[in-house]
């Protein structure tokens, strides 16, 4: 217990360059976990946490890695053991990407941790990926610290990114610290419980220098102060006690009340620095270990007994049955490597547990720790930690429990987005056919949002992803890692269908060969599942049962939601998948020697197939949220460019360096090369990021062509 009260489970995120990566190699180095600093571009042997070729060569990270270090803390005799902070606190740390197409690696890291840092530039503030994430932190209830990162670029203003956590992710935002200069000029913070200055020397910021906090700054020190206490006070009672009776509170009544507000979501910290330069990452790590939740603080994670149909909390007690996810796997020489949170018990090298998705046995051959690509190997693991199995077949998502535990628990799933964008991809020779297959199925094994399958008319293999980027690096990985040289086909889009009305259907099924038949009746309607419904944002089909008198019995209600659900893989207009249809079965009949699974199931098909023709189906689009980042000179054509891809111009601002920013919303089919005509428009000088936003309704002339060109196909192939 007195372990996982010292461990914290934590994650980094942020936009896409930001400087996730290299906080995490600063973090590494005070730490002692590493001896010498690499940046993630630039010459050396790159960032440690950034261990793929790929990532080295691109500057990005493409695939989440963990580490885990021993934070001692400092305190006013420099780097010793500070109040408040556990000796030898350790931290398991997750490194995420920032790049949108890449976003299931945040999603898979944030579903087992217990707190986050969200990283945010100084500069730039509050970005599209920035919304992305904290929404995903939201979703998982992750409580987070924010640290403004590059505080010594021009334009670096910490107030700003202060006003647009406010702004633009709704955060109760409250500084921790003030900067002593900024820009070129930065060189230490002002912490506003202790009144002291932290400065950072020697050659890497090793070295941390207190002082009293300069004169000039003394009136804007408490000014601040004042906002931070009365923040604080309303996570603690005492605290607000103390402040209305003019009663000077120490210092850990505010951590006390800080921590509390943290904890609870409901107050974001948010400290400063410049991780490049070696400044403000100390103070970083001491606020990690006193504000964020260790396994035994956190909000409890639930899992689903599918036995009882109900949510059970899961305790971080090592002495009870084991309970553990794997949340992230990668094939490698030796075996799959399975990276797993453990929830409730030890899980030890050696023993057998249970998958409970699957019911097999498996037996825990190598139980490792990771740092980055590197790894060593542990006996035992307990509650609250996050290791790696070696060796363990099974998928990402799958819970495991002891040989003795409860097997129908399942942990509660994560969030996967829709993939959006498609490829065709080819092989010359067998020999390549064989290896493209290899690799294809260790990628779908690893990768949630990656998707492979066979064209049933055309025979041809396509991949599905979450961008341009994302299939491109995979190609990549076959070439280097496979020796796979791709035919690929140009990208296509993965549009949707669904319905506009709601439609009646009423089929019966009846078949009589001789001896037993098939008969089946099912009555009911369909309808759009509502916009504004507060279930999951991904549910695209949802059946409702209102059977009543057992006009179909219960044993064939699952044979007729199978049924309905057969035709949502390829609509009426195009063939493609359609979504967000919600289903009631109201009525039917059987017989009683007649009527079967298939039976019912036959008869859910061809009513669903008639309710969709008569429900005015439409064809949907996706679109893309688009953010330029461009010189003012060239604002203009941007924004012409957007509004001829058919984007909405949703606003536009100028950032702290003078460049504009415009933010559109604009269909994925238009945007194919949008990069290479964004550099010649402005001399190479704009940026742009794009994720996925929502599917809409195409305009008329964009079905019909779509419809067309599908009709076209399937005509050539039928040849």
């Amino acid at each position: 217990m007195k372990l996982m009260a010292k461990t914290r489970n934590i994650g980094i995120s942020a936009h896409i360059d930001s400087g996730k990566t290299t906080l995490t190699e600063r973090i590494l180095f005070y730490c002692d976990k590493i001896h010498k600093i690499e940046e993630v571009r630039g010459g050396g042997a790159g960032a440690t946490m950034d261990h793929m070729e790929l990532e080295k060569e691109k500057g990005i990270t493409i695939t989440s890695a963990a580490t885990t270090v021993n934070w001692a803390g400092i305190n006013d005799e420099g780097i010793t053991y500070a109040e408040g902070i556990d000796k030898d606190c350790r931290i398991n740390i997750i490194d995420t990407p920032g790049h949108v197409d890449f976003t299931v690696e945040v999603e898979r890291s944030l579903r087992v941790l217990d707190g986050a840092i969200l990283v945010l530039c100084s500069v730039a503030g509050v970005q599209s990926q920035s919304i992305t994430v904290d929404r995903q932190m939201r979703r998982y209830r992750v409580p987070r610290l924010a640290f403004l990162n590059k505080m010594d670029r021009m334009g670096a203003n910490a107030y700003k990114g202060v006003a647009a956590l406010k702004e633009k992710l709704n955060h109760n935002a409250v500084m921790m610290q003030i900067p002593i200069g900024a820009e070129d000029s930065f060189c230490g913070v002002v912490d506003l419980i202790t009144r002291k200055a932290y400065y950072f020397d020697g050659e890497n910021g090793e070295n941390v220098r207190i002082e009293e906090c300069p004169a000039e700054l003394v009136d804007e020190l408490e000014k601040q102060r004042e906002v931070l206490l009365d923040a604080a006070s309303a996570f603690d009672d005492s605290l607000t006690e103390k402040l209305l009776e003019g009663i000077e509170p120490t210092e850990e009544d505010i951590h006390v009340a800080v921590r509390a507000g943290a904890r609870s979501l409901k107050m974001t910290p948010v400290f400063m620095g410049s991780a490049f330069k070696n400044k403000g990452v100390q103070l970083l790590l001491n606020a990690v270990s006193r504000y964020l939740p260790s396994p035994l603080t956190c909000e409890k994670p639930k899992a689903i007994d599918n036995d009882k149909h109900e949510k059970i909390d899961l305790e971080p007690n090592n002495d009870k049955s084991l309970v553990c996810m794997a949340f992230k796997i990668t094939d490698e020489q030796f075996g799959q490597l399975t990276y797993t949170r453990i929830y409730q018990g030890t899980l030890k090298k050696g023993e057998s547990i249970v998958n409970t998705r699957t019911g097999k046995r498996i037996r825990v051959g190598r139980l490792v720790r990771m740092h980055a690509n590197d790894r060593s190997n542990i006996d035992s693991a307990g509650s609250g930690d996050i290791v790696a199995m070696i060796g363990v077949d099974c998928a990402s998502g799958d819970t495991f429990v002891a040989e003795d535990g409860n097997t129908s628990l399942s942990c509660e799933g994560m969030h996967v987005p829709i993939a959006v964008i498609e490829l065709s991809v080819s092989v010359k020779d067998k020999d390549q056919l064989t290896k493209m297959s290899k690799a294809l199925s260790r990628f779908m094994k690893e990768d949630p949002t990656f998707h492979v399958y066979t064209d049933e008319e055309s025979a041809e293999t396509r991949i599905a992803g979450m961008g341009e980027l994302h299939l491109e690096i995979y190609v990549e990985r076959m070439k280097r890692e496979y020796g796979v040289n791709c035919i690929v086909g140009a990208p296509q889009v993965n549009y949707r269908e669904t319905i506009r009305n709601n439609a009646k259907f009423d089929y019966t099924h009846k078949k009589q060969t001789g001896g037993a038949g098939q008969f089946g009746k099912v009555v009911g309607y369909i309808k759009p599942l509502a916009a504004d419904r507060k279930e999951r944002e991904d549910q695209v089909y949802r059946f409702v049962n209102e059977i009543k008198g057992g006009s179909i019995p219960g044993e064939y209600i699952q044979s007729c939601e199978k049924g309905f659900k057969d035709v949502m893989d390829k609509g009426p207009l195009a063939a493609f998948p359609v979504i967000n249809v919600e289903v009631f079965l109201q009525d039917g009949a059987y017989h009683d020697v007649d009527s079967s699974d298939l039976a019912f199931r036959i008869a859910s098909r061809m009513a669903m197939r008639q309710a969709i023709k008569a429900s005015s189906p439409v064809i949907l689009e996706p679109l893309m949220k688009v953010e330029v980042t461009t010189p003012q000179e060239y604002q203009g054509s941007v924004i012409g460019d957007l509004s001829s891809r058919r984007g909405v111009i949703q606003g536009s601002e100028t950032d702290p360096n003078g460049d504009g920013i415009v933010v559109a919303e604009v269909p994925l089919s238009e945007m194919f090369g949008y990069s290479s005509q964004l550099r010649s428009m402005s001399a190479g000088k704009a940026t742009f990021t794009m994720e996925f936003s929502r599917y809409s309704e195409a305009p008329n002339n964009i079905q019909e062509k779509v419809m067309k060109e599908r009709a076209e196909k399937l005509a050539l192939q039928n040849e």
